[in-house]
């Protein structure tokens, strides 16, 4: 087993940024062995929470002894409290960093497979709300999304009046963020928009995976994409039991869901 800590200058990024890597296994290659064949592995991007950072996931879960055990790399980028989504006023383009450099640097580097059926992304809260959005924005780098306890919080934000806060952050922020609430409905960062079009391109949707508490206070805008994802027919499953918004929860989880990402 192998723990990195990588740091390399991004495009997306226009700045230096660090992302924590496992690979299970020796990545020495045997010469004139290339990444894509049949030893290659497959590969997990796992995205963190709100106000949590690239270590978190090495720190609470028990991705080390996962990463072991399917021999999958797992890579852990940081999203710095904004949700995966690109500010272009900043040209901090954090989806395609998450959704497409990222995946493009690591195949470079390591000895994982180039196939979208062989690469994951997933994660938990906000983490889960950038799986989503960015496996659906990327579905050519993807062919699952896990998305535990996922902070859609598209759905509440739309359209906001200025006075809007929700006990974790307000208008202020959210508008920075994603920009003009008013025009985020149907726009890139709208999960039910990146499906639809991709449903009227005909293009392949990733699985997705999603998983929720039933006491999480997310467990409404959770039900909301499964209530959707239903009524436009698109293969998916859904997990709902017991459970808090919490590393308990996140824990039990990652664990069954990266089980259902390899079967």
């Amino acid at each position: 087993m192998a723990l990195l800590q990588v740091s390399y200058f991004s495009d997306a990024m226009q700045r230096e940024v660090t992302f924590n890597a496992l690979i299970p296994k020796d990545m020495r290659k045997e010469a004139g062995q290339k990444v894509n064949d049949h030893h290659a592995m497959k590969s997990l991007y796992l995205l963190h929470g709100y106000s949590g950072s690239f270590t978190d996931w090495l720190t609470f879960a028990n991705v080390r002894e996962l990463s072991e055990r399917y021999q999958i790399a797992i890579f852990m980028p940081s999203g710095e409290n904004h949700f995966y989504v690109d500010d272009t006023d900043k040209n901090n383009l954090y989806g395609e960093y998450i959704g497409a450099e990222l995946v493009e640097y690591t195949r470079s580097m390591f000895p994982i497979s180039d196939q979208k059926e062989d690469t994951f992304i997933g994660g938990l809260s906000m983490g889960g709300y950038g799986a989503i959005r960015n496996g659906l924005k990327y579905p050519e780098n993807f062919g699952k999304i896990i998305a535990l306890s996922s902070a859609l919080i598209t759905y509440n934000i739309q359209n906001a009046s200025p006075d809007y806060a929700d006990g974790v952050a307000d208008y202020q922020y959210f508008t920075r963020v994603f920009g003009d609430l008013t025009k985020l409905k149907g726009s890139d960062k709208d999960p039910e928009a990146l499906l639809a079009q991709l449903k009227k391109e005909n293009k392949t949707i990733p699985h997705i995976y999603m998983a929720c508490g039933s006491e999480d206070f997310l467990l409404d805008v959770n039900h909301r994409l499964r209530d959707f994802l239903n009524s436009e027919d698109i293969d998916f499953t859904y997990v709902e039991t017991p459970g808090e918004h919490d590393w308990t929860f996140w824990n039990t989880y990652i664990e069954k869901s990266l089980a259902w990402a390899l079967q």
